[in-house]
């Protein structure tokens, strides 16, 4: 099955973050990776605002490994509704929008995005204290 990984997914995948083992899993396995286009944008401009150019080209550049799925009008109308249906944000409901259109999973640590159909939610470590 594919699977789709939200951009914070592929943030932690890619600076190390503490969930970053758990992603690795996921975008080192054998299943198909799906990147909505959104996704590219948003973790370029994350490690590029954190990491500089340099680093965020190298990011955009392993993203680019996998199948990109670009925003097309179809899309759009799909995200909406989804956005309508479940209350999401734009760049959430164009994530979960590709998922579904795909028969992938979605998978993410986003909490906007928790609990919907096709979603496989990985929750933070909360550190003790």
């Amino acid at each position: 099955m594919t699977v789709v990984v939200d951009s914070c997914g592929w943030i932690e995948y890619l600076t190390d973050g503490p969930l970053a083992q758990y992603y690795a899993g996921v975008l080192e396995g054998d299943e198909p990776v799906a990147v909505p286009t959104l996704v590219l944008y948003e973790v370029y401009k994350f490690v590029k605002r954190v990491s500089g150019e340099e680093r965020a080209m190298v990011a955009a550049a392993h993203l680019c490994t996998c199948t990109l799925v670009p925003l097309d009008e179809a899309l759009a109308l799909e995200a909406a509704d989804a956005a309508l249906a479940h209350g999401l944000a734009m760049a959430d409901a164009t994530v979960y929008a590709t998922a579904c259109r795909l028969g992938a999973e979605l998978i993410t640590s986003d909490k906007d995005l928790k609990g919907l159909p096709g979603v496989r939610f990985i929750e933070a470590a909360r550190n003790p204290g």
